[in-house]
């Protein structure tokens, strides 16, 4: 869910950047343009740790410790490994980092568990 909003609000950078009449023909040179790569730059800032944070905990979802964030920093494919370890699932039932989030949704009835 933290994915899916990051990539709405910069889509929505996207969109002013276009209302704003950047990206004309082809260029990346307009006036919209480089408000929106300002703008994507700042979301980016933003949002790193809140980033990193979110990988920590799933890391610790899969009783991994969150150290593993670092393999984000090995050139070509650091990014990869760490997304395939963002699919995989997370331990059931307790594990050193907690007991585990899915664990009492069944009871409640929600639709993700």
């Amino acid at each position: 869910m933290f994915f899916l909003g990051y990539m709405l609000a910069a889509a929505a950078l996207g969109i002013v950047g276009v209302l704003l009449g950047g990206f004309p023909a082809g260029t990346a040179s307009g006036g919209g343009a480089s408000l929106f790569m300002i703008l994507l730059g700042l979301l980016v800032l933003a949002l790193i740790i809140p980033s990193f944070a979110v990988q920590v905990r799933r890391f610790h979802d899969q009783d991994k410790s969150g150290w593993f964030v670092l393999l984000n920093f090995i050139p070509y494919v650091g990014g990869l490994i760490v997304l395939v370890f963002m699919f995989l699932e997370g331990t059931k039932g307790e594990n050193r980092y907690g007991p585990d989030p899915k664990a009492g949704a069944a009871d409640v009835g929600d639709i993700f568990s």
